[in-house]
C-alpha cells in the first residue's frame, strides 16, 4: 500500500523559505498526480499545489502564487514543494498525497497521506 512521506518542514522567520520534500519507497511515483495541502488548527485541509504525471502541469493556491513552486524529480522519487517569502498565515501541516488523473484541488480524490510536517512561520 502506498504511503507517502512527507518531510523539510521547520520553524522559519517571515520571509524565509523551506524546501518540503515527498517520498515514498516501493513504488514509482512517476504514475501519480502529486497534490500538497495544508491544514492549520481549527482550519479546513486545502490544496496549496498539484503537479501532473507528467510534470508538465502544475496548479497553485491563489495565496501561494509567485512564492511557491512544486516539481518533481522522478530520478530521485521526490516532488518538491519549495517555499519562498513565507508568511505566518503559511504556518500549518504540509500533507502531500497521490492522484490518478489531473490536478484537482478537492482532497477527497487523494490518496497515501503521510504523517505531515509542520510549518511554523513566526519572528
Amino acid at each position: 500500500q502506498l504511503q507517502l512521506v512527507e518531510s523539510g518542514g521547520g520553524l522559519v522567520q517571515p520571509g524565509g523559505s523551506l524546501r518540503l520534500s515527498c517520498a515514498t519507497s516501493g513504488v514509482t511515483l512517476r504514475a501519480y498526480t502529486i497534490g500538497w495541502f495544508r491544514q492549520a488548527p481549527g482550519k479546513e485541509r486545502e490544496g496549496v499545489s498539484c503537479i501532473d504525471d507528467r510534470g508538465v502541469a502544475t496548479s497553485y493556491l491563489d495565496s501561494v502564487k509567485g512564492r511557491f513552486t512544486i516539481s518533481r524529480d522522478d530520478a530521485r522519487n521526490t516532488v518538491y514543494l519549495q517555499m519562498n517569502n513565507l508568511k505566518p498565515e503559511d504556518t500549518a501541516a504540509y500533507f502531500c498525497a497521490v492522484h490518478r488523473g489531473s490536478c484537482v484541488s478537492d482532497a477527497g480524490y487523494y490518496g497515501g497521506w503521510g504523517q505531515g510536517t509542520q510549518v511554523t512561520v513566526s519572528s
